[in-house]
């Protein structure tokens, strides 16, 4: 069940391609449309290390298009996700995203999840012309260069750090460290770190690093403790954050941890259990525990609809990302088509949900640079 490749079991899991076929035996317009409903394809982390950010992403897409459905489908066709586990490898989700395009049909993807993963995808949907609605991460390498097939719905890693030290240093906290993952991710929040950093003639203090999909932190601890920062600010999966931080605290360190969203708070926060107070994440959706927010409410409410009691982040993005698909599909018309839902996309110009606006453009698919900062209390609770 670990392995992707094992394609009819894992569809049959995860989003009940046995429609599949029927679906696309009858479109007319595209794959995955047919009379009366739509495929959308997501490859993302549903085993491994990551595995929670992939689950609860779906749990929202799939609230919001149940929601959707119940209300009469969009131009009357009905959304059904099929999904694929990648194990937040990037050789799996590259092979995933094209099982979904070439054997499931779909018409369009959603919320994948991961830098590594969406780097090794991204020639697969662009050569096919297929495109991709949400991505779980907020790489500058899946935005720039510009690619026409890839809508972003979150704000980005510069946008993240940028907020996370200018938090920081109004602190008057300047000696801060960087716990980075080894690939294109951590990369990433590293450069965006010394970015922030330099625009205020800073440096980390020191840094180090954590393979993907491993635990394994002492060489990042050696590397970190002896320069006894004031904070520091992690760029990994929830569990190798996770390990750090208890490793240190046991250690006898006593500074800041900051983390940016895509830890996944609720993930981070039940893997540190009662070692998770005061431990902060930058977030790119509103506080979804927050009933003053319009959007919030409609995602509660959906939430409950759907069966769901928790609520969180991730879920939340999940949410919002389908909410952002239905409303390009519902612009693309009747017929729609993969172009259609582009030119439908890009027709949201300025789109305040309640909350939280999505701005898209021709040549602009960033969507949103909405960055809020939380933290963790006891119990796993959140304060924004």
């Amino acid at each position: 069940m670990h392995e992707f490749q094992k394609s009819r079991r894992d569809v049959l899991k995860w989003g009940g391609a046995g429609l599949a076929a029927t679906v696309v035996g009858s479109a007319r317009a595209e794959p995955g449309v047919g009379d009366r409903q739509v495929l959308v394809g997501q490859f993302a982390a549903f085993s491994g290390p990551a595995a929670q950010l992939g689950e609860r992403l779906k749990v929202g897409i799939e609230a919001f298009f149940r929601q959707v459905n119940a209300q009469g489908g969009v131009n009357g066709r009905s959304l059904k996700l099929v999904a694929r586990d990648d194990g937040y490898e990037p050789e799996k989700a590259k092979a995933a995203a094209r099982a979904l395009i070439e054997e499931d049909n779909v018409f369009s993807l959603i919320g994948s999840v991961g830098t590594p993963t969406g780097i090794a995808a991204l020639p697969v949907l662009t050569e096919a012309r297929v495109p991709l609605v949400g991505m779980f991460t907020g790489a500058e390498a899946l935005r720039d260069p510009f690619n026409r097939y890839v809508f972003h719905v979150r704000g980005s890693y510069f946008d993240e750090t940028e907020r996370i030290v200018q938090h920081l240093t109004g602190l008057g906290l300047t000696k801060i460290a960087v716990f980075y993952q080894n690939d294109a991710y951590g990369q990433t929040g590293l450069d965006g770190m010394q970015r922030a950093l330099a625009r205020r003639q800073l440096k980390p203090v020191a840094v180090g690093t954590v393979e993907r999909n491993a635990v394994d932190v002492s060489k990042a601890l050696a590397a970190l403790l002896p320069a006894q920062p004031e904070a520091i600010v992690q760029i990994s999966a929830y569990k190798s954050c996770a390990a750090f931080i208890k490793q240190a605290r046991g250690k006898g360190y006593g500074g800041q941890f900051f983390n940016v969203s895509f830890v996944g708070a609720k993930a981070l926060a039940d893997e540190l259990g009662d070692t998770g107070a005061g431990v902060v994440i930058s977030q790119v959706v509103p506080f979804p525990f927050a009933t003053s927010i319009p959007v919030v409410r409609e995602y509660q409410q959906v939430m409950a609809e759907a069966g769901q009691k928790e609520y969180d982040f991730s879920s939340m993005e999940g949410f919002l990302t389908a909410k952002v698909f239905a409303e390009g599909l519902r612009r693309a018309g009747k017929s729609p088509t993969r172009d259609g839902l582009i030119a439908g996309l890009e027709s949201i110009h300025d789109w305040d949900m309640g909350g939280f606006s999505i701005r898209y453009g021709a040549h602009n698919h960033v969507g949103s640079k909405f960055i809020d900062i939380t933290t963790i209390l006891k119990g796993g609770r959140f304060m924004h």
